[in-house]
């Protein structure tokens, strides 16, 4: 066929041909099996374009109404332009083509008129823009060969929405470049669905599949609204090593429109589990392979389809990169493991591991959490959705009764660090209203009364033994160094934790937190329906609350550096976000801000911190920028900054992450632009070795394969820090490896970083550590002046501190 295309025949490479999401679907169904389906391939689109004259005629249209850029002009050629594609039948060639395609798919399926979803998939080319037509549209249920071709035109006519027509110009992009592929499977008339973890999302054990799963729809798990059955599926055996079938009373189903709802299921199928053993171990097996194919642990939606038999009925429908274990070492939780058990009263699904003691409150409505609930408390209810966020940061602990590890109450409680049991069942008719309890995250357990000290629990949930002040402020004047100690900072509510620790500054703040959590939208798309001013008070309110917390120390605010992966995770992130093979390598960072793309966007984020230094007064703001690549790069993100009134002075200093080689190569072009340098080590190791870090299959053969001790990585950092100093620049290190390597903080401070910002956790002995290899320099330096028997020769200077920090090493 000329203009269709079946998924088995195209993959990754056909991008431009079948638009990312066909292309995606394509790759994954070579390796298992997805819902049977094709592509009307954008070289379809062109062909019907150039058939029927509407090329020309569109053109036409643009120039007669789009001439001052006023929004009633974008309306009118939208409505014209979009009822030309509509109303215009298919050259027959392409039609005769599509009806041969959707016949054949009955065939494979064993069904006429079989019914499909219908769905948009943007070009590689065109996905940076053709998403702000805020479309991508997909269209369920549709039936019969005519509705395809319907549907298929009001896809292509999406492309000329005016939000579309209005960016287009504004970025200064060719409407006729904007191409679109649509994809037409076989909708899946889900008897079972639900979501597959290729690791332990509770512990990050990645040595096992967790598959949850309920009858209907997936929306079900996702949602919330039922608690899932649980398999957890071992990974070298393909065993089933565990089993929690749960009550599911309630099932989501489609009607005959579409629509989703919510119905009551039969007695026999409440207790009865949505998935057979053979077709648990089918869908382990499936994610495994797609594990292995993508290099990461995944998250993956599937359906098991009621019209077909078994292997044939198992499909993948979305396979996602997992985004809170995949960023951070595994931590078994040993702690929730050597606490004493008391009377367990309550049993779960372990969602957020760590221990808490505290009074429940029985919330089963907003009002109740609002009237209720301190500071402190145990929040239980039976699910929760994002209006309980506020609360939930005021609860020592979470359990409810519905869902399952990927509910909204999991995955908070895992972002805020808050030991969670959810799916418990009848957690809010057993326990009992202002009683105190302990709930172990780890174990998916509640227990009577206070089994450990609460603040034995705290140190669990947090990892942070926070000292009384006098003991703080006793280390201040005790433990005085010349190399800054300064500290990370994600949450901004966290501050009032720990803002008595040691800390001379937060070294970074990263507003990624505060994006996701306080604003949830994506800032094109508030800019697109006029809610930007939402975007800049959220986030200088954010910031403003860390800087005030620990003023006059300085706070330097890492502007955004999401990948587009996880940009897409925000509200009406899919329409403005690309899809890449590779977003750690893409379009993040400084290439995201300067871009005509985005630049809007990013502008939002330097109003913030104007907003937050000139209207609140809080001068101690710095910012830095992230995965700086380019001399020119830096140039245009300096002019940008002085655009919107941002000027570097004594008050104000802009630093770079040195996190790409580039940097260390050519430190005194960058200094030009920059106050400062602050070493991300955990990138910088990546670039330097050429390690994935998201990939741990070379790690497993040996760790040193991603280890910032390595001798390249400090071969780039010292270089970075002397060349910086002869230009006059600060250098800082804010990656996670001073948390972890005590020989790492040595290795710096014998090289003369001027500061080191580590986690909350290591403040305290970092600032120890520090001042003891700093009193070992100065007694090292006194001895060789006494002597006079060392001088290094500078050449060897760097060779000289690996001998005395590691010893004898191989380089």
């Amino acid at each position: 066929m000329r203009f269709i295309k079946w998924l088995d025949e195209i993959g990754k490479k056909d991008i431009l041909l079948a638009g990312g999401k066909g292309a995606n679907l394509g790759e994954v169904a070579k390796m298992v099996q997805v819902p049977p389906g094709f592509v009307i391939t954008t070289e379809a689109y062109l062909h019907f374009l150039n058939v029927t004259g509407l090329k020309d005629r569109i053109n036409e249209v643009l120039k007669e109404f789009i001439s001052k850029g006023e929004p009633d002009e974008y309306e009118k050629a939208s409505t014209v332009i979009r009822g030309l594609i509509e109303s215009s039948p298919l050259p027959s060639d392409l039609e005769k083509e599509l009806l041969e395609a959707y016949k054949k798919l009955g065939e494979i399926v064993g069904m006429a008129n079989v019914p499909v979803a219908v769905r948009s998939s943007a070009t590689a080319e065109d996905i940076p823009e053709a998403s702000f037509a805020g479309q991508q549209d997909t269209y369920l249920n549709v039936k019969g060969a005519e509705n395809v071709i319907y549907y298929a035109k009001k896809v292509w006519s999406s492309l000329y929405t005016p939000r579309a027509l209005y960016y287009r110009d504004k970025m200064g992009i060719p409407h006729e470049k904007s191409l679109m592929a649509v994809v037409v499977q076989k909708l899946v008339n889900a008897r079972s669905a639900g979501v597959i973890f290729t690791l332990d999302p509770t512990t990050g054990d990645r040595s096992k599949v967790v598959i949850e799963a309920s009858w209907g729809l997936g929306e079900g798990v996702v949602k919330g609204i039922v608690t899932p059955d649980e398999f957890v599926v071992d990974k070298s055996s393909l065993k089933i090593v565990e089993r929690r079938i749960s009550p599911k009373k309630v099932a989501v189903v489609r009607d005959e429109a579409g629509l989703v709802k919510e119905v009551q299921l039969p007695p026999e199928k409440v207790n009865a589990p949505a998935l057979s053993d053979e077709e648990v171990v089918e869908l382990a097996k499936m994610a495994i392979k797609l594990e292995e194919y993508y290099g990461h642990p995944v998250d993956i939606e599937f359906a098991v389809d009621a019209d077909m038999e078994y292997p044939r009925n198992l499909f993948i429908l979305q396979v996602r990169p997992e985004t809170v274990w995949s960023r951070k070492a595994e931590r078994p939780a040993k702690a929730a493991e050597e606490a004493p058990v008391g009377t367990v009263v309550v049993k779960g699904i372990p969602a957020s591991p760590g221990i808490a003691v505290g009074q429940a409150k029985i919330c089963l409505t907003l009002e109740d959490a609002k009237r209720k609930l301190k500071k402190g408390d145990i929040l239980v209810t039976k699910m929760t959705d994002p209006d309980w966020v506020p609360y939930m940061r005021l609860a020592s602990a979470i359990v409810t009764d519905e869902g399952g590890r990927t509910s909204h109450a999991a995955i908070v409680s895992r972002e805020l660090g808050i030991p969670a049991v959810v799916g418990a069942g009848n957690a809010t008719s057993v326990l009992k209203d202002g009683e105190t309890y302990t709930v172990d995250g780890s174990k998916g357990i509640v227990m009577v009364g206070a089994v450990v000290k609460k603040e034995e629990a705290k140190a669990v949930e947090v990892g942070v033994a926070a000292p009384p002040k006098e003991i703080i402020l006793h280390i201040y004047r005790a433990v005085p160094t010349a190399t800054k100690v300064y500290m990370n900072l994600g949450e901004p509510d966290k501050i009032d934790e720990y803002k008595d620790l040691p800390f001379d500054g937060i070294g970074l703040m990263r507003i990624e937190f505060v994006i996701s959590s306080w604003v949830g939208q994506h800032p094109l798309y508030l800019l697109s329906i006029g809610q930007e001013h939402k975007f800049v008070n959220k986030m200088a309110e954010g910031i403003a609350k860390v800087a005030s917390a620990i003023y006059p120390r300085p706070v330097v605010v890492r502007f955004s550096d999401f990948k587009t992966n996880e940009y897409r995770g925000l509200e009406g992130g899919e329409k403005f976000e690309p899809e890449e093979r590779n977003p750690m390598l893409g379009w993040r960072g400084v290439s995201r801000y300067i871009s005509p793309q985005y630049e809007r966007a990013f502008r939002l984020e330097l109003k913030a911190i104007k907003k937050a230094r000139e209207e609140m007064g809080l001068n101690n703001i710095w910012v830095m920028a992230p995965f700086v690549r380019t001399v020119w790069e830096a140039e245009k993100f300096a002019k940008l900054l002085e655009e919107e009134g941002l000027y570097r002075d004594r008050d104000f200093k802009v630093w770079a992450m040195a996190e790409v080689p580039s940097i260390a190569f050519m430190v005194e072009e960058f200094s030009e632009y920059f106050d400062g340098f602050s070493i991300g080590s955990n990138d910088l190791t990546q670039l330097v070795l050429g390690v994935d870090r998201d990939n741990d299959f070379l790690v497993r053969i040996n760790p040193k394969y991603f280890d910032e001790r390595e001798a390249p990585v400090l071969r780039a950092i010292y270089e970075l820090i002397k060349r910086a100093h002869k230009m006059g620049r600060t250098v800082s290190i804010c990656g996670q490896g001073p948390s972890v390597y005590p020989q790492l903080v040595e290795f710096l401070v014998r090289g003369g970083i001027d500061s080191i910002s580590v986690n909350p956790d290591a403040v305290l002995q970092t600032r120890v550590l520090v001042a003891s290899v700093e009193l070992k320099v100065l007694r090292e330096r006194l001895d060789a002046i006494y002597n006079a028997l060392y001088k290094p020769d500078e050449s060897s200077e760097f060779y000289d501190i690996l001998k005395k920090v590691f010893g004898q090493v191989r380089y």
